[in-house]
């Protein structure tokens, strides 16, 4: 009872007992599992807890996504191999890379909602797969840009057990990022956007400017992601900026739970750690297999994991009891005086 109160009202203490065993978990992670899967866990959590922004906290449903995980991971390789700088630069790079790609793509999108703001952000992630298809001078086509270093001030990172700490700070501070615009007036007009865009017009918003500039957050957050992630895999692919990329994403937060950070966290861990454990096991089958997981689970918790959590514990909040009105007026006015 105590609990549900605690989580229901957000208490500092709980969030600080989150935040705590949190981070615990985030050293922990390659004590416990394989490094360079620790590592994907990271990378594929701040992409999720990206696209959150957009989707849980602001209601516009992108399906391309890809495009800046994608672009930030091809700009991070050239920066690493064209100029031999610390990957820190490197992903940072491609993360401001990533956010001006973002700008066009924004103003040009947010004239739209619903299904067709997907529709317009999924047509320029195709366009962004094209050009990093056919710039094969420049991305290495097909075979995708390989020997990505991974190099820091002289140190030795090639074992990606050191790796994971040495990026680790980077996802931490993409996480705050994200945790800071949530819990900020920016953040409250994001809220008020997605429950009802033309009040929050009425209100004096600007509506479009607002959406603008929560999806170029979103795309670098997003960048370094995927920055970091092509680093730690040493090469950037096609298959970063494939539409299916931007599908997985979305599959992670509603899985855990849209419009909490902590859910797309939990959410990248399970499909991360899911793909890991079937391709292990030698089943062909995986988008089979995690379709079906996934559906099942959407069908048990409507909100997703997380979310449901969450909304559990609130619903066991005790009620208050209404007060009385009677009880609530003045005596002169609840019994005529005698005159």
């Amino acid at each position: 009872m105590i609990i549900s109160r605690l989580v229901a009202g957000r208490s500092p203490v709980v969030r600080l007992a989150f935040l705590v065993v949190g981070l615990v978990l985030a050293f922990g992670l390659p004590w416990m599992i394989y490094p360079p899967v620790a590592l994907d866990i990271a990378a594929w959590a701040l992409f999720a807890v990206a696209l959150d922004l957009l989707l849980g906290y602001t209601g516009l449903l992108s399906f391309g996504h890809a495009a800046f995980w994608g672009s930030s991971a091809y700009a991070t390789g050239i920066i690493a191999v064209e100029t031999g700088m610390p990957f820190y630069v490197a992903v940072l790079g491609g993360a401001v890379v990533a956010a001006l790609i973002a700008v066009p793509i924004a103003m040009l999108s947010v004239r739209r909602t619903g299904i067709y703001f997907a529709m317009v952000t999924l047509a320029f992630a195709q366009l962004i797969y094209f050009v990093a298809n056919q710039w094969r001078s420049v991305t290495g086509g097909e075979n995708g840009l390989q020997g990505i270093p991974r190099e820091a001030f002289g140190w030795d990172l090639a074992d990606s057990f050191y790796f994971y700490y040495a990026a680790l700070p980077l996802i931490l501070v993409g996480l705050l990022i994200a945790w800071r615009v949530v819990y900020s007036p920016f953040g409250r007009v994001m809220v008020a956007i997605r429950e009802n865009p033309a009040r929050a017009r009425a209100l004096g918003y600007p509506v479009n400017r607002y959406k603008v500039q929560v999806f170029v957050i979103s795309a670098f957050l997003a960048g370094i992601a995927g920055g970091v992630y092509a680093v730690g895999h040493g090469f950037a692919s096609l298959q970063e900026v494939y539409w299916t990329t931007s599908g997985k994403v979305v599959v992670m937060n509603i899985l855990g739970g849209m419009g909490t950070l902590w859910g797309p966290v939990l959410g990248a861990g399970i499909i991360v750690v899911l793909e890991d454990y079937l391709a292990t096991a030698g089943i062909d089958a995986i988008g089979v297999v995690t379709g079906a997981i996934f559906v099942v689970t959407v069908l048990v918790f409507r909100r997703g994991i997380w979310g449901t959590a969450k909304h559990l514990l609130r619903s066991r909040r005790p009620s208050v009891p209404e007060a009385d009105p009677q009880a609530e007026k003045p005596k002169s006015a609840a019994e005529p005086q005698p005159h």
